[in-house]
């Protein structure tokens, strides 16, 4: 194990074994290597939509205030270093090498004793490995799937907890109501540790969350996005007045005030717990997160989009936002999608903003193929082509790009990997012409 692509590969291959709830795996392995988890300080995170936005502008305020921050996230978009960072870098290729054969040697023995961890924990085991090595200051930690049981909540006792919007997907594993899903989050909530949860959370689930949260005795700190007095809104970013700082936020959309709320709150609730985050550091840390594929514009003259939306609410967004900016836009989209997400939904979705699409089918076995997802486009009365390569797809689409106002890439992270690069690598060429 020499190399990034050698531990990938391992990690990958635990897959084979399924997913089963439970921490019983989590926590075996995590005591082979002397629970590595017991010494870090963690804010845990979990929710449907936005976790990934809250995860990030919490942590980089953090650094920004000069505590030793780690970033635990999932899934990556170009490079599964993503997952570990520390202070805004990714984990480097020895460190990554280093935890991951320590992880291995510990998942030998306990296969010896029937013990199968999967994927997600074992990456999870070495992330809480790699923080400590490194004596963290504190851990952003995201969960995975669902919070009740996914590995993170491994965690006895964070310094904080927050609740994302909480809305449908995986309903296959997290249950298909509203109710159930919120349940599976709430448990990260831990008896007497603050949670912040948003005043705008579906109703339903925020019943659910007070409820634990009261079983809990865990005080419930509400956000309230109504508190921050919006000064720009742009499809690059929104500006808001948040006290009497303002806030320059890299995030475009109305949804992302909801998390910019959340993360505030978070760094209210810590600052009350004595952490010292100066208004200068939430300033410089807001304006300073970055997502690669988060509603990323990558070029404005022609603009080229990349979103990594893949559920009901996130296109939903992702449609306001172009609907806010580009009402009357003539879009060109590509899209590729997970067959085991709501396609009838994004298709309905989608075909109400591009003028044409082209379909693509990102590399991934549960991809649904092009010339299928193409078919439903065409139900809907758009225009749709299909390609199979995203590679394909995507120069096609920066061919036609001057026939319309702009070009919007998204459907899903693993699409997201596959062109990005492609479109970094074009963007000045199309630019120029």
């Amino acid at each position: 194990m020499t190399n990034q692509f050698d531990a990938v590969s391992y990690y990958h291959s635990l897959n084979r074994f399924g997913v089963q709830p439970g921490l019983s795996r989590i926590s075996a392995l995590c005591k082979a290597l002397g629970d590595p988890q017991k010494a870090l300080s963690c804010v845990h995170v979990a929710g449907t939509n936005g976790k990934g936005s809250t995860c990030t502008l919490i942590a980089s305020v953090l650094q920004a205030a000069g505590f030793r921050t780690g970033l635990y996230t999932s899934p990556f978009v170009l490079d599964f270093r993503e997952r570990i960072r520390l202070n805004g870098e990714m984990i480097s290729y020895s460190d990554l090498d280093e935890v991951t054969l320590q992880v291995r040697q510990a998942i030998l023995k306990l296969n010896e004793e029937g013990v199968f961890p999967t994927e997600f924990e074992a990456v999870t085991a070495a992330a809480f490995l790699y923080y400590k090595s490194k004596k963290c200051d504190v851990v952003v930690l995201e969960t995975g799937l669902g919070g009740r049981f996914d590995a993170t909540n491994l965690i006895e006792k964070p310094i904080l907890s927050v609740i994302t919007s909480i809305s449908f997907d995986h309903t296959a594993i997290l249950g298909d109501t509203i109710e159930k899903i919120a349940w599976e989050k709430s448990g990260i909530i831990k008896s007497g540790i603050p949670v912040v949860v948003s005043r705008a959370q579906d109703q339903t689930a925020l019943s659910v969350i007070r409820k634990d949260a009261y079983a809990q005795n865990a005080p419930l700190l509400l956000s309230d996005p109504t508190r921050l007095l919006i000064c720009k809104r742009a499809l690059t970013c929104t500006d808001v007045l948040y006290h009497s700082a303002l806030l320059h936020c890299p995030f475009p959309g109305a949804h992302q005030i909801d998390n910019l709320g959340l993360a505030l709150t978070a760094i209210e609730a810590l600052r009350g717990k004595g952490w010292r985050i100066p208004t200068d550091s939430i300033r410089s840390g807001i304006a300073a997160a970055f997502i690669p594929a988060r509603t990323e514009v990558l070029c404005e003259k022609p603009l080229v989009l990349l979103d990594g939306a893949h559920n009901p609410d996130g296109l939903r967004a992702l449609v306001s936002l172009i609907r806010s900016f580009m009402p009357n836009g003539k879009l060109l989209g590509v899209v590729g999608m997970m067959e085991d997400k709501d396609l009838a939904s994004a298709v309905q979705l989608l075909a109400g903003v591009f003028r044409d699409v082209i379909t693509a089918t990102p590399t991934n076995p549960r991809a649904i193929p092009a010339s299928r997802f193409a078919e439903l486009f065409r139900r809907h009365g758009v225009r749709a082509d299909a390609r199979d390569l995203p590679e394909d797809a995507i120069r096609t689409a920066l061919e036609r790009a001057h026939e319309y106002d702009g070009v919007i890439v998204c459907g899903s992270l693993y699409l997201a990997a596959d062109v990005r690069p492609i479109l970094l690598q074009s963007i000045e060429s199309i630019s120029h012409s």
